[in-house]
This record gives structure tokens, sequence and C-alpha cells, in this order.
């Protein structure tokens, strides 16, 4: 059987050429795949946006969409003794915060009268108890009563001064707004050259405003995806019925309304999404569901006994006040 040669053909030789192989080396995949990574790091999505900025001026980017649209605005949350509520003289009348306070002053008032009424009825019942032998021991329990009263009135004031105290404290939202309207740009870049502007508006009181205005470009406005909100998609999602009704939209959807409500001092959203009313039972029980255990099923139980269409009207009625009170910009 006849051996195998070793002998490996010279390069010089004709016909002996070297084959150049269409296979990349392992350097130059190497290098193709880095640049590839790299252009889908400048052209790409990132998973984890820079946040940096936002954690630093306490605002975020918010995009909203309606019926008419969806655009991109700013929140942020504040102690309400730093924020100056938006100008609604226009519709003052229609103010619910203003009512409460109207409200407040006559319920004091009735209040200090019944007062003086019982301090008059509880001199003449003292004077009547003292009788001959027995006044010094009346007025020292008139004294007793009187000092036990002063004691009862000083801790009712501390605890309702505590009280405002906290109420004051309580963070708030506010919005990108001006004269009780929700500005909303449809581009990034619309919402960046506003920023930048110096046009008047309501966050301008922020102490991070000035610090926002130099730092922020069009590549920040990206919005979280809880930061995000379809309320165009809320009315058709409710009356398709109990079993489409999708809990995480709907919830959202309660608590960017409650926000804007009191941002824009909408007394009537304000009203319908309160407690103990039925869109607040609504989503009660939706968050009862999404929890699952023994309170989603209560929470399932509860639903249906909510009305579809009842829900819907009331819905479309919060989104037609929220959408009457935006000021679209570019």
């Amino acid at each position: 059987m006849a051996r195998q040669s070793s002998h490996r053909p010279d390069t010089d030789e004709p016909g002996n050429e070297p084959v150049e192989s269409d296979s990349p080396t392992d350097s130059e995949q190497d290098e193709a795949g880095s640049t590839e990574t790299a252009a889908t790091d400048r052209s790409g999505t990132p998973s984890d946006p820079d946040r940096s900025l936002w954690e630093a001026v306490r605002i975020d980017p918010v995009e909203i969409a309606l019926p008419a649209g969806s655009g991109f605005t700013l929140r942020a949350y504040r102690p309400s003794t730093a924020l100056t509520p938006t100008d609604i003289s226009e519709r003052e009348q229609d103010d619910l915060f203003a009512g409460r306070s109207r409200a407040v002053l006559e319920e004091d008032e009735d209040d200090e009268t019944v007062v003086i009424l019982d301090e008059e009825l509880a001199e003449q019942f003292a004077e009547a108890d003292e009788e001959d032998g027995d006044s010094d021991a009346a007025k020292s329990r008139s004294g007793r009563r009187d000092a036990q009263d002063s004691a009862d009135d000083e801790s009712a004031e501390e605890t309702a001064d505590e009280e405002e105290e906290e109420e004051e404290g309580e963070e708030v939202p506010a919005f990108l707004t001006h004269r009780g309207k929700l500005l909303l740009f449809k581009s990034p870049e619309g919402l960046v050259t506003f920023i930048r502007s110096g046009a008047p508006h309501d966050l301008a009181q922020l102490d991070t405003w000035d610090e926002l205005v130099e730092r922020v470009e069009p590549a920040d406005i990206v919005p979280l995806d809880e930061d995000s909100y379809e309320l165009d998609l809320v009315v058709e999602n409710l009356r398709g019925g109990h079993d489409v009704w999708d809990a995480t939209l709907l919830i959202e959807a309660g608590e960017v309304s409650r926000d804007l409500a009191y941002a824009l001092r909408l007394p009537a959203v304000l009203d319908m999404l309160s407690p103990g009313s039925s869109l607040d039972d609504l989503d009660e029980a939706l968050r009862a569901t999404v929890s699952g255990g023994l309170g989603g099923f209560r929470g399932r139980r509860r639903l249906k006994k909510i009305g579809a269409q009842t829900a819907s009207l009331g819905w479309r009625t919060i989104i037609g006040k929220i959408s009457a009170a935006v000021d679209w910009r570019d």
C-alpha cells in the first residue's frame, strides 16, 4: 500500500496559488460585532434610558393619549405649600377649592355661634345652682369645668393644627399648565423648544426648573411605561363589557385623571372620582382583581355589579372635560 505523501505544494509553483477564503477571521468577526453593537446603541432605543436628569430635577416627562391625539407634557409632585395653583379666574365659579373654603368658613361661623350659646346657658345654670352655703363649692365646680373645657379646646386646636400641617405638607401633582390649561406637545422637539423659550407657565415656580432648561434635550423626552396613559382607549374598552375590561388601562387612567383634575382644578372630575363614587368603586374592584387571591375573587364579583354603560358614560364625561382643558401646541 502506497504511503500518502506529506509534501506541501510550493506556492511559487504554477497552479498552486493560495486560495482566499470568503469566511471572516476571528478578529474580523470581533470587529464587526463591536461595530454592530455600537450602531445599535446609537440608533436603537435603550432598554434603560438615562434618568439622571429627571431624578435631579424631580420632574418627569409624561405622554397622554386623548381622542384628539397624543402629546407630551411634564409632571412633578411637590408639597402643596410650595405650589401656587394654576389661575382659573375665567371659571372661578366652578372652583371646587374656593367652594370648599367658603363652606368651611360658614361651618366655622355656625360652630362659633353654638359655642357662645352654650357658654351663656352654662353660666345661667351655674347661677341657678348657687344656693346659700354652697356658693363656694359651685364656684369651684364651675372653675374646674372651665379649666377642663379650656384644656379640651387647646387639645382640639393642637389636633387641628397638626392635621393642617400634614395637609400642607402633602405632595400634590403639578403639570405643565398655564391659566387652567394643560399644555400638550405633539413632539419631544416641540416640548423642548417651549421649555427653552421662557414662555409663562406654572412649572416655572419649581426650584429645579432652571436646571431643566439648561440640560434638557429632545432625546431626554422618553416617558416611562407607567407615565404613558391611553385615555383614548378607556371608553371603548368599557363598552366591550366586563369580560374584556383592561384593569391596567383603567387603573392608570384613574390615576392620571385624578392628578389632572387636581392640577387643573376640575371640580366635576374630582367629584366623579371621589371616594364612594361609582367610578371609584370600579377602580377599587379592578385593583382587587389585580391583587389576586380571595380579594381578586371578590373584586370580580363586584365588577359584575357595575354597569358597563354607566361606567363608559361616566368616563366619557371625564375625558371630555379633560380634553376641553388641553392647549395643544406645535
